[in-house]
């Protein structure tokens, strides 16, 4: 039997993993610091916190952008592809979100999830514009 949406299905699933990923790193920080409720004002889960939070806010869209463009295109490489960026440039942000040397990984994973985002927009639009 053919798997229907197995781009979609396999980025949903790794959307899953990276999530419980950056809920690990949350919990890594409330252990060290003992902050088991809010954030306490500590920086460090502030920004673990947002960078779980942000990750959450784009992925459904995302999700659903892509579930209905394979729907539309079924085996498109460029939908994986677009997939693949997104998935990594979310690690990368939620790395960045540490601040240090690694900041600049905040920005470029953010200009990766907006340029996916609105690339998966205007190929959703066209695709309906087309029928």
């Amino acid at each position: 039997m053919p798997i229907i949406l197995p781009i979609t299905l396999a980025s949903a699933g790794a959307a899953a993993i990276l999530n419980i990923w950056l809920m690990i790193r949350i919990g890594m920080v409330r252990r060290a610091t003992k902050i088991f409720m809010g954030d306490g004002g500590n920086p460090a889960l502030i920004g673990r916190m947002r960078a779980q939070a942000n990750f959450i806010e784009s992925a459904p869209i995302v999700l659903i952008l892509a579930g209905a463009v394979e729907l539309a295109r079924p085996g498109s490489i460029w939908l994986l592809g677009a997939m693949g960026i997104y998935l990594l440039g979310r690690v990368a942000h939620g790395v960045g979100m540490d601040g240090g040397k690694l900041i600049k990984l905040r920005m470029i994973g953010t200009m990766t999830t907006m340029t996916v985002l609105l690339g998966l927009a205007i190929w959703a639009v066209s695709i309906a514009a087309d029928a």
